[in-house]
């Protein structure tokens, strides 16, 4: 009987880390299983994303949906280690830093189930985003861990993680990309939005930027200003709407908010950008790969490669339009791009996952027989 590896995803950024993944060790024939938490549970937000990355359909969802923090991690954990006691599989997969990923992990850990992590090592060191507790804690548990670039094999180092199981091999968000390039349509998604040929993309939800009114306000101003300069095309996420409306972004004529767009048709609209405005952290990252040049409203990123490779800046909401303004004027990003991403992370990560398994198998150390007892105590 084949080991089984269990993925778990919460997160529509998970979709696109876990896609090639899935496919690489499809291909090398591992047996495999998909834990869908229901984190992101409308079609927009997650469903829509299996049939755009190919990715099968989940084997569970958990129907965690939102909620508290302590909430929703609790409903992950309590989920997860229900699954992982029922199919005992021999490594369970999370990717990247949402509650899905850390609750799996503590379930999985709790269970003694090895743990992979996809996306290890990143940092922000800003402890009041929740994303920075959700990785720092779910590496230290983490058997395998794979990194996207060169400065989170120093971080994992510095935080005492022991180098044999952490591997450098590129990015899987770039993977996927790479596999749908010839299926962005810019013309075509700039179009059906009544775009003229020069305009922005924007993302903005982190809650610094839109969970005060106060915030909202000065943002909605910088982004006003922007907008004297260039269209901007604008998915909305849900929790931000109600704010950005109360504080009038949609006040400026050349500001056309929109629900929150499937990812071929959204990075459609990014490949065809002059720029793009971001909290986001998986934006940074394709528009570096795609030469858009981002702006990032943040003080701090656990990207920091695109900030040095001079793709991405980050910026207050009071240079914005500044800084927009200077990006226009650059055009496109030309420098190198990121080492390892390359479009092959995905069957690095599997090479490395198959021979664990076989490995562990010969060892006698495959999938255990009985999870330990969970009661009391």
């Amino acid at each position: 009987m084949r080991p089984l590896v269990a993925h778990v995803l919460g997160a529509r950024p998970n979709f696109m880390k876990a896609a090639p993944v899935v496919r690489a060790l499809g291909q090398a024939g591992a047996g495999q299983m998909l834990i869908h938490t229901g984190q992101h549970y409308d079609a927009r937000m997650s469903g829509v994303f299996f049939t755009d990355l190919g990715l099968p359909e989940p084997d569970v969802n958990l129907h965690v949906g939102s909620g508290r923090h302590g909430e929703q991690t609790a409903a992950v954990i309590t989920g997860v280690e229900r699954e992982l006691m029922a199919r005992r599989p021999a490594l369970l997969v999370v990717y990247g830093d949402v509650n899905s990923t850390l609750g799996a992990a503590l379930a999985a850990a709790k269970l003694q189930v090895p743990i992979a992590h996809v996306e290890a090592g990143l940092r922000s060191f800003d402890n009041t985003m929740p994303e920075e507790i959700n990785r720092r804690l779910t590496d230290q548990l983490c058997e395998l861990l794979f990194v996207t670039s060169p400065e989170a094999v120093g971080h994992l180092a510095n935080e005492g993680i022991a180098p044999g199981g952490v591997h450098f091999t590129g990015n899987t968000m770039i993977d996927t990309l790479v596999a749908c390039l010839d299926r962005l349509d810019a013309e075509a998604a700039r179009m059906a939005h009544g775009l003229p040929e020069r305009y922005l993309v924007a993302t903005l939800h982190r809650p610094f930027n839109v969970d005060h009114p106060e915030a909202a306000a000065l943002l909605v101003k910088a982004m006003h200003q922007v907008a004297d300069e260039a269209d901007v095309i604008m998915p909305v996420h849900p929790r931000g709407r109600v704010v950005f409306e109360a504080a009038g972004l949609a006040g400026h004529r050349r500001i056309r908010m929109c629900e929150p767009l499937a990812y071929l048709e959204f990075m459609s609209l990014v490949r065809g950008a002059a720029a793009a405005i971001t909290d986001s952290a998986g934006v940074q990252e394709e528009t570096t790969f795609l030469r858009v040049p981002c702006l990032t409203l943040r003080p701090v990123t656990e990207r920091p490669v695109t900030v040095t490779s001079g793709s991405n800046r980050l910026v207050r909401a009071g240079e914005l339009a500044s800084a927009v303004h200077g990006a226009l004027a650059a055009g496109p990003y030309a420098g190198e791009l990121p080492p390892l991403w390359d479009g092959a992370s995905a069957p690095r990560i599997a090479r490395v996952i198959t021979t664990w398994l076989a490995t562990h198998r010969a060892a006698g150390a495959a999938p255990r027989s009985q999870p330990l007892d969970v009661g009391p105590g």
